[in-house]
């Protein structure tokens, strides 16, 4: 009707430029874009010195893809009237998208002077200051846009994403579910809704939001990568490979047309990217750090040629892991293990104190210790690095959460190398070097890495087992002398001190010869009682402790229930402790492979190969951990499918770090993935005495 009607103005006024005008902000209005350009040119034609025409055709020709005939047009506008707020906006949003993050600020700044309630340059100006790490600022201009347009649901999605990323989990929720009720067919708000679930564990909440968007916006490349990402969280194999083939097709087109991919660095190991594409998914988030730093404007560091005479050498350790992580977990004691007459010792920590062992065990034996959670800006934190005169800089974070690589893309210090936190390359021009090995990392495989490759002699891993799991070192294996088995891993007492138990128990020594690659003697202690009725009734009644031949020995179920510094790892339990399979539903009879990592890191192929292997092994189980427990029934169902009972695969809950630790003894073999390997988690059951058997792979995590 409103074309009907401008239609028939037209005949009475063929010459009118504001009637050509409005019709064709009706035309662009129905979709009909083409019409719609042809139509604002012949207002234009009919009054030259119309911005409002110029704006309009730039936001049209932007629509068809051309951007710089759009960038005039604005331009043109903003001439005829320099105070054009639509065109000041409109431009801004043109520049944000090239990059030039300053000039889209100015004009935004521009635009919201001569129209202080215009509720989208609030909106979008709030985006930019996001961009820059500015997000106090951002929040304000986002609150400032509803507060102007109550229904604005751009801005609540916008907030909500600022919120996230200043922690405020709840805050976040609530923007993202406000804006859905205003939308509900907001695509962008449902995905951001899908990755607060994500983030929070909520893994079936989160597919469904994704696929909400996905239904809304079929060609939604980062909804499409999310939601793989958390089908593979949960084993949910269906259409794998169509899913797997469609992901690498997103990837490809994305870095053909420069724009920042879908997949994660972090994630990219999980699927079938070759190399190159692993590298460039790496460089454009390494990229992303660049431009955020570049607003800053800061000048190039300037570093000493040489060491001073005498001078130590200032390493500086880089992590949002200072706490309990297990980052820390494997590194907690290198602070100290240094050589302190030739190198002097600084760690930054970027998250807060979490008043853990592990946290004051770094900070005390770091000779310096910085808690850069303090600085939130980058440019501040590398100044702050800087003038510790810092000679290498090691980032431990990658791309792992709560890195902050921009402080690297500064430069603070002359030499920037990787190390231990993350399992692959960085992609970036500021890091020289990554710490690895010639196994993990062989020399043919070194175009894999934007880094120069540093050996270590033997590994770049490194655990702290020996400090912190010091009573797992001593075993006894205790029998039933009423069982014909002697030497097996049913049930297992360790301790710092095992002689209590020792001086009043029988107990053999059983020698057995490994035949590895060479013959090895291995000298098993068990003590034989007369009946082990005791220990099973402490288990099935869920005693915290119980009597053996006078000695108190603890349930290692209730090791959170005794001290729960020693069930984190924190202290050395000083308890004797008893492990057992019937703690975790395991038949004494079996042979037990496990796998304790988290279940992304399975796929179908590895799933099935260790189905074959229970098939050849009779009466064998596999032990898996609830990580997460959605992931159970998914992989339940596939074994079935494979031709086995599911009663064969055993699931236990993720459980405290001791205990996850000492539990590993129960197992016979542990089964490696080889997507993406054990890395503290092998270190873990091989401090426990159980063999992994594994399958390299080309990446760094495999």
């Amino acid at each position: 009707r409103a074309v009907a009607a401008y239609l028939r103005a037209l005949n009475l006024s063929a010459n009118n430029a504001v009637v050509h005008g409005n019709l064709a902000c009706v035309y662009y209005e129905q979709g009909l874009i083409d019409l719609a350009i042809d139509t604002y040119r012949r207002a234009i034609d009919l009054q030259p010195n119309f911005p409002d025409a110029y704006c309009n055709l730039a936001n049209a020709l932007k629509e068809k893809g051309q951007v710089k005939e759009a960038e005039d047009c604005y331009n043109t506008a903003l001439r005829l009237c320099s105070n054009h707020a639509d065109s000041l906006n409109n431009l801004a949003n043109i520049k944000r998208e090239q990059g030039y993050i300053e000039e889209a600020t100015r004009l935004y700044l521009k635009a919201l002077e001569v129209f202080p309630d215009f509720a989208a340059a609030h909106s979008n100006l709030a985006s930019v200051l996001q961009q820059q790490g500015k997000l106090k600022e951002a929040l304000m201009h986002y609150k400032e846009a509803i507060r102007i347009q109550p229904t604005f649901a751009d801005a609540y999605s916008n907030m909500g994403n600022t919120l996230k990323e200043l922690q405020d989990v709840s805050g976040a929720l609530q923007c993202y579910t406000r804006a859905i009720q205003i939308n509900p067919a907001f695509a962008d708000a449902h995905s951001n809704l899908a990755s607060i679930h994500k983030d929070s564990g909520n893994i079936p909440e989160a597919i469904q939001s994704y696929r909400t968007a996905l239904k809304l916006k079929p060609d939604f490349p980062d909804a499409y990568c999310n939601l793989a990402h958390c089908l593979q969280i949960v084993c949910d194999w269906t259409d794998y490979e169509i899913r797997m083939k469609k992901l690498v097709s997103i990837v490809a087109e994305q870095l053909d047309k420069n724009r920042l991919p879908s997949v994660h660095p972090h994630h990219s190991m999980l699927y079938p990217l070759t190399h190159d594409y692993r590298k460039a998914i790496a460089a454009r988030h390494a990229n992303l750090c660049l431009e955020k730093i570049h607003v800053l404007h800061k000048k190039p560091y300037n570093f000493p040629k040489e060491l001073p005479i005498n001078g130590r050498l200032r390493i500086g350790y880089l992590s949002s892991d200072f706490g309990n992580h297990p980052t820390s977990h494997l590194m907690q004691s290198v602070p100290g293990l240094h050589d302190r007459s030739k190198v002097e010792i600084f760690c930054y920590a970027l998250s807060p104190d979490d008043g853990t062992t592990f946290r004051y065990k770094i900070s005390r034996e770091a000779e310096h210790f910085v808690d850069l959670s303090q600085i939130p800006c980058n440019g501040k934190a590398a100044d702050k690095i800087h003038n510790d005169g810092i000679n290498i800089l090691v980032n431990m974070n990658g791309y792992t959460k709560g890195a902050r690589n921009e402080i690297f893309a500064l430069r603070p210090a002359p030499i920037q190398v990787m190390w231990l936190g993350y399992p692959g390359t960085s992609g970036a021009s500021f890091m020289d070097y990554i710490i690895t090995d010639a196994i993990t990392s062989p020399m043919e495989l070194a175009y894999q890495y934007s880094e120069k490759l540093s050996y270590m002699p033997h590994t770049y891993f490194i655990g702290d087992h020996k400090q912190m799991f010091p009573h797992l070192k001593e075993r006894l294996i205790v029998c039933d002398k009423q069982q014909s088995s002697l030497v097996d891993n049913v049930t297992v007492i360790n301790a710092t001190d095992l002689s209590p138990l020792v001086e009043n128990t029988d107990v053999k020594e059983i020698k057995e010869v490994v035949n590895a690659q060479k013959p090895l003697e291995i000298t098993h202690k068990v003590a034989e009682l007369p009946s082990t009725t005791q220990i099973v009734s402490m288990i099935a009644s869920g005693q915290v402790q119980t009597s053996l031949n006078g000695v108190v020995v603890q349930n290692g179920l209730a090791t959170t229930q005794t001290n729960n510094k020693a069930a984190t790892g924190e202290e050395v339990p000083q308890n004797i402790v008893i492990t057992t399979r019937r703690q975790y539903m395991l038949p004494d009879d079996a042979i037990v492979f496990c796998n304790f990592n988290q279940l992304y890191k399975i796929d179908p192929q590895t799933l099935e190969s260790w189905v074959e292997i229970l098939k050849n092994v009779p009466k064998s189980v596999l032990w898996l951990l609830r990580f997460p427990a959605v992931g159970e029934q998914n992989i339940k169902k596939t074994v079935s499918g494979f031709g086995i009972s599911p009663e064969r695969v055993i699931f236990s809950n993720v459980a405290a770090k001791e205990e996850h630790v000492r539990r590993g003894q129960l197992a016979d073999i542990c089964l490696d993935t080889p997507l993406c390997n054990g890395h503290t988690t092998s270190m873990d059951v091989l401090w426990t005495g159980t063999p992994v058997v594994t399958l390299p792979g080309e990446t760094l995590a495999s």
